[in-house]
């Protein structure tokens, strides 16, 4: 592991200990599609290797076990995740689940993270889906994933990392990514036959706050021409050690709502309604207030863009 690797990994609390044959967690929503439509949706927080890349903003790593992924592990993880489906689906009064996405902390086509011989029974688990949904860094898309689309009835989409699309502070993420190595990635999805959905960084680390909405946008764009069908956005979570380093360096700041708020509303405008924009409402609710005067109406705001795409802004008689 290259020595800057082992600096920041130094940084981090204890890894908690987590079970490679159990699921972390299954989750049910409708999710907005780039046309307006809403799918029912599934998403299994699967248990597994870390990734090898060491990005100065990961906090995944939590979720992942030391080692590689025992072969076997995943199948089974899946299979009590989808016991789990009908009472979630019932408590969320949907009739069904048209799309899966399967989310390991980590790289689906990282053979540490998902073993060869598991790829063809988890294509069986998720045989009943219309859509499945899985994660990967840009290097890592080959060959596996034309071959894993294939072993599916329905229809394959890789969600991918841009992060940012300001390429100074790209290169200074960890993420050992270009821009053009992200636009070969994407072109072989497309190639393939592979739908695109793309992560995006609110807070990212090297970006001065006064810039952050203004490259939020530019990613969104990025995604857009790559082809993207949706782009989440993530707000940068501290706790990992180096985020807290930057931060004392001046080299980082904790994103707060109103500039989610503001990043969401700029990235809907400048996807055009091409693309499904969405903030990930994944701890929603840690994300600073700022302003608690503002705090409830922005969480509203931010919501309420999420499932209708239209961008608005909160006006606040206190923070502006």
């Amino acid at each position: 592991m290259p020595t800057w690797d082992v600096a920041v990994r130094a940084l981090r609390p204890p890894r908690p200990v987590h079970d490679p044959w159990r699921p972390q967690g299954v989750t049910v929503e409708l999710e907005r599609g780039p046309g307006g439509e809403f799918t029912p949706s599934a998403t299994v927080f699967l248990t597994g290797a870390e990734c090898p890349f060491t990005c100065v903003f990961c906090d995944l790593w939590r979720y992942t076990i030391d080692g590689p992924t025992p072969a076997g592990a995943l199948p089974a993880q899946l299979a009590a995740a989808l016991d789990q489906l009908p009472a979630l689906l019932r408590e969320a009064g949907l009739d069904r689940c048209d799309q899966l996405k399967l989310y390991n902390a980590s790289n689906f086509f990282d053979r540490h993270a998902v073993p060869e011989a598991d790829l063809e029974p988890i294509a069986r688990l998720a045989g009943g889906f219309r859509r499945v949904v899985v994660e990967c860094h840009p290097r890592l898309v080959d060959e596996r994933v034309r071959r894993f689309a294939g072993r599916l009835p329905g229809r394959l989409e890789v969600a991918m990392g841009l992060e940012t699309a300001h390429p100074e502070a790209l290169s200074r993420l960890g993420k050992q990514l270009t821009l053009e190595q992200f636009d070969r990635a994407a072109e072989r999805l497309r190639a393939d036959a592979v739908d695109l959905r793309v992560f995006v960084l609110v807070g990212v680390p090297f970006v001065p706050a006064a810039e952050q909405a203004k490259w939020v946008s530019q990613s969104v764009r990025h995604a857009a021409r790559a082809g993207a069908r949706s782009v989440a956005l993530i707000p940068v979570r501290g706790g990992n050690g180096e985020l807290e380093r930057l931060r004392g360096l001046g080299e980082f700041e904790p994103p707060d709502l109103a500039l989610l708020e503001e990043c969401l509303a700029g990235g809907l405008q400048a996807a055009e309604g091409s693309v499904a924009v969405q903030v990930d409402p994944w701890d929603l609710g840690q994300v600073a207030a700022g302003c608690e005067s503002c705090r409830d109406a922005r969480v509203a705001a931010i919501r309420e863009m999420n499932g209708t795409g239209v961008a608005r802004r909160t006006v606040c008689g206190d923070c502006g």
